[in-house]
């Protein structure tokens, strides 16, 4: 007789199909129901269902949460509003006059929010280039590192592993942003992390129709912290984007797989025309950035596409081109972004599932065109 193939025995791409199924024993609905209700009756005085309120808790949100800690193999994983939503529930772990350092290379938008805390005087940010600048600047003093790997938008790469040997050694908390690779790529938390954080409007979610954050960690200690903090303020995930997001999550392995066999192939193809200046792939995922020969091609070259969609995110099935110095990363100076690289020639590509040949047919067209 062959012996039952436990749930913690399953690939992770049967985990995924499976998010929801079999938990309404009720009902038996395949599709994880939508619970809209904010409030829940108690059966008793004293007693309840173990569901009050449903920013506290909510049945749906609770399937997709459970989902989201199994994925990165944590304990604890939260599903907040948004990106940056997930980014301020971590921060609100730290007392005021905490000292982080950060990857210099990263989002736009958590620039503007950590320059935001240091200008309230509520936090100390210090930047930093590489792991030789991180070993220079890290002590016991240090609260917190926070990093993107690969980063937003070089793709430069830094060893979790190693920045997480820093961290311990200096009893410090390493929170790493997974959103460009997401856990199907790499798994923080394994390689040392204490906190991942996601933009899951991206690639987790993959379908451009939802906002929502991710925050999942290993510790009892920070699991609990943070779902006291995230019912106290209160930024929880809708049931409804709950629902959508759990939907994403069911085709995430194939998404990002074939994303990233798009991306493997464009790459070969980008390096190989003298009509790019540079390309930046971390060899793996499914974000690319390049550099036109100039940056006055630019505007020629958007214009140009028909099947890369000019817009601001990443991560949907649908291939999207973004102008950093203009939308995402616009709120970093000028001087402060091309003294690391971001310079007004860069345009940042998320390749989607779209057929490889009709992608690079798109992309050789309008650089023909940019370059008239």
């Amino acid at each position: 007789m062959k012996k039952t193939i436990e749930k913690k025995d399953w690939k992770e791409a049967t985990k995924l199909a499976q998010i929801g199924n079999h938990t309404d024993k009720q009902t038996g609905a395949v599709s994880t129901p939508i619970y809209l209700s904010t409030t829940y009756a108690h059966p008793e005085l004293g007693q309840s269902t173990g569901f009050d309120y449903t920013r506290t808790a909510n049945p749906t949100r609770q399937v997709l949460e459970t989902a989201l800690a199994e994925l990165e193999q944590g304990r604890y994983g939260f599903a907040t509003s948004s990106g940056m939503s997930a980014i301020q529930l971590v921060f609100e772990l730290f007392p005021c006059n905490s000292h982080f350092l950060v990857s210099r290379d990263l989002y736009g938008g958590s620039y503007r929010y950590f320059h935001s805390l240091e200008e309230n005087g509520q936090y100390q940010f210090t930047y930093f280039n590489s792991i030789a600048e991180l070993h220079a600047a890290i002590s016991l003093d240090i609260a917190a590192v926070f990093i993107e790997t690969p980063t937003n938008p070089l793709m430069s790469e830094l060893s979790i592993t190693e920045v997480s040997e820093l961290t311990k050694a200096n009893h410090t908390l390493l929170i790493v942003d997974n959103t460009f690779l997401t856990p199907i790529l790499q798994k923080p938390l394994r390689l040392g992390a204490d906190l991942v954080v996601h933009s899951a409007t991206k690639f987790l979610g993959g379908h451009n129709d939802l906002l929502a954050g991710a925050v999942m960690t290993n510790s009892d200690k920070l699991g609990e912290r943070l779902a006291f903090a995230l019912n106290t303020t209160g930024a929880v995930l809708s049931p409804f984007d709950s629902w959508l997001l759990i939907r994403g999550l069911k085709t995430l392995s194939l998404r990002i797989r074939q994303q990233e066999k798009n991306a493997q192939t464009l790459v070969q193809f980008l390096r190989q025309t003298p009509l790019i200046k540079e390309v930046f792939y971390p060899e793996k995922g499914s974000m690319i950035s390049l550099k036109l020969q100039n940056a006055t091609q630019i505007p020629a070259f958007l214009k140009a596409l028909n099947i890369f969609t000019f817009a601001e995110s990443l991560g949907g099935v649908e291939s999207l081109v973004t102008y950093p110095s203009t939308q995402t990363h616009a709120d970093i100076p000028k001087e402060l972004r091309e003294s690391y690289g971001l310079t007004d020639d860069l345009l940042r590509l998320s390749i989607g599932i779209e057929a490889i040949e009709d992608l690079i047919q798109d992309l050789k067209q309008a650089l023909i065109k940019s370059a008239d």
